[in-house]
C-alpha cells in the first residue's frame, strides 16, 4: 500500500463518502431522461449535497482551512494558507444527460501551491491522486504521461472554442469534463490538454496530477481564478502544442 499524508487521506475518504450519493443520484437521472420533468434541478441539487458533503467531511479533522469551491465561492475560516478547492460533479452536463463521464475534483492549496490533487471518478471507479514531490497515482499505481514525440500521433483534450479554432491542426475531443482530461494526460490516454477561460476547481487537482506524473503546465498563477488559460502535455510535446495554439 502506498503511503500517503493524513490530508491526502481525508480527501480520498471524502471522495468515496460522496461517489455513493452521486451513483445513486446518477441512477435517478438516467430514468428522469424520459420525464416531462427533466433531470435539470435534481441534478443542481446534487451538486449541492455533494458540495455540503464533501465540505463537512473536510472540516471534521481541519476545522481551520478555508475553502473555495464551484457551488458555494469563498469561506475564508482562520487559517487562510490552506484551501480546500472543490468541483463536487465536473461533468455536469454529462451527468444531466446520462453519460458516465464525470468526477470529484478536490486539491488542497497552501498560499499559493497546489499541493494535492484527488479525482475521482465514481462510475469507473477511477481515483487519481498526486501529493507534491510524491508522484502521481490511478487506484494506487504509478502513472506518467505519455512518451509520444510526433504531434500527428498525440490526441487532445479540450473545449468547443478550442476545437473551433484549431481544428483540424491536432486531433481533438471534447468529452466535457476538464478534471478528467487532465487525469487522462497524467497518465497518458491523453497527450495534452488546453482550454481558455476556465475555473480554478476544474483543474487545481489536475496541475498537481501532471506536474507529479512527468508533465508540463503553464504557470496559471497570473490569471483570475474564474479566467485562467490552461495548457498542459507531456513534455516532448509541449512545446510543439504551443507552436499550434498560437491563435487560441
Amino acid at each position: 500500500m502506498i503511503s500517503i499524508s493524513p490530508n491526502l487521506n481525508l480527501i480520498i475518504k471524502a471522495c468515496e463518502k460522496v461517489s455513493k450519493v452521486i451513483i445513486r443520484d446518477f441512477g435517478e437521472v438516467e430514468n428522469l431522461q424520459v420525464s416531462k420533468k427533466g433531470p435539470k434541478d435534481f441534478v443542481t441539487k446534487t451538486d449541492k449535497r455533494v458540495d455540503r458533503i464533501l465540505i463537512e467531511e473536510l472540516s471534521k479533522t481541519k476545522k481551520n482551512y478555508s475553502f473555495l469551491t464551484e457551488e458555494t465561492g469563498k469561506i475564508i475560516n482562520n487559517n487562510k494558507d490552506f484551501f480546500w478547492i472543490i468541483d463536487p460533479i465536473d461533468g455536469t452536463t454529462n451527468f444531466l444527460h446520462g453519460i458516465p463521464h464525470f468526477a470529484i475534483s478536490v486539491a488542497l492549496k497552501q498560499e499559493d501551491e497546489i499541493i494535492i490533487g484527488v479525482i475521482f471518478d465514481p462510475i469507473k471507479n477511477e481515483i487519481f491522486y498526486a501529493e507534491k514531490n510524491s508522484g502521481a497515482f490511478l487506484n494506487n499505481s504509478r502513472i506518467r504521461v505519455s512518451n509520444k514525440i510526433n504531434l500527428e500521433e498525440c490526441l487532445f483534450g479540450t473545449n468547443n472554442d478550442g476545437i473551433k479554432s484549431i481544428y483540424p491542426k491536432l486531433n481533438l475531443r471534447n468529452s466535457g469534463c476538464a478534471a478528467l482530461d487532465l487525469a487522462y494526460v497524467g497518465c497518458g490516454r491523453l497527450d495534452g490538454f488546453f482550454h481558455n477561460k476556465i475555473n480554478l476547481w476544474d483543474i487545481a487537482a489536475g496541475k498537481i496530477i501532471i506536474e507529479e506524473a512527468g508533465g508540463k503546465i503553464n504557470d496559471i498563477s497570473k490569471f483570475k481564478f474564474n479566467k485562467i488559460d490552461i495548457k498542459a502535455a507531456n513534455p516532448n510535446i509541449y512545446e510543439k502544442m504551443l507552436k499550434k495554439l498560437t491563435n487560441f
